[in-house]
């Protein structure tokens, strides 16, 4: 087995398996910023399968993004509609939240993909694989040039990457997943 798979299995109980230096990772990443550019990747085998390459033009950046239910503002004046309720269901992934959040950093990048790397009581953290599409060493690359088309401009805000796909409900086709394409909103204004 390659080192790579070792890792993966690793990966699979971090708790079990990392330990204590996963709990001391946390720990300093709570200090952290919300957003850092990181030198190298947590998990080189997750990236590695999502196309990181080590080499100019790739970048690396962890996010991190806050767990927990989301509200409304309460309504304090005026007449209320009724229905008191704060609460929203948030429609967004968090994943796809924290590569949105790592595309408005790097506006001159796209994003590529992105993976889970820690999560505690507070907060979760995606570590984002972002693609300088102006590089000349990834204009030449025939595994990632296809991302330098005009076509993928944005694409993280648009939904196309792997984390917003999820979320938009498009892992599946045929039965049960008729009302998804080409997007709920589209499906809702049709007329029947």
């Amino acid at each position: 087995m390659g080192y790579l798979k070792y890792l993966k299995q690793a990966w699979a109980k971090p708790r079990e398996n990392l330990g204590e230096a996963y709990r001391k990772r946390l720990v300093e990443w709570r200090a952290e910023n919300s957003i850092m550019r990181v030198e190298h990747p947590t998990r080189p085998d997750r990236a590695r399968a999502l196309g990181f390459k080590a080499k100019q033009g790739f970048v690396i950046a962890r996010v991190r993004v806050m767990r927990g239910g989301k509200k409304n503002p309460q309504i304090h004046k005026g007449r209320d509609g009724g229905d008191l309720s704060t609460k929203i269901s948030q429609s967004k992934n968090y994943q796809w939240i924290a590569e949105e959040r790592a595309q408005k950093r790097f506006p001159n990048m796209e994003v590529l993909n992105s993976y889970w790397v820690g999560q505690d009581e507070r907060y979760y953290w995606h570590e984002v694989i972002l693609v300088d599409v102006y590089h000349p060493q990834i204009m030449s690359d025939k595994h990632v040039s296809w991302i330098v088309s005009p076509k993928h401009t944005r694409r993280v805000m648009r939904g196309l990457t792997g984390a917003g796909k999820k979320s938009r409900g498009l892992r599946s086709k045929g039965i049960g997943s008729e009302n998804v394409r080409p997007s709920i909103r589209a499906n809702g204004r049709k007329l029947r």
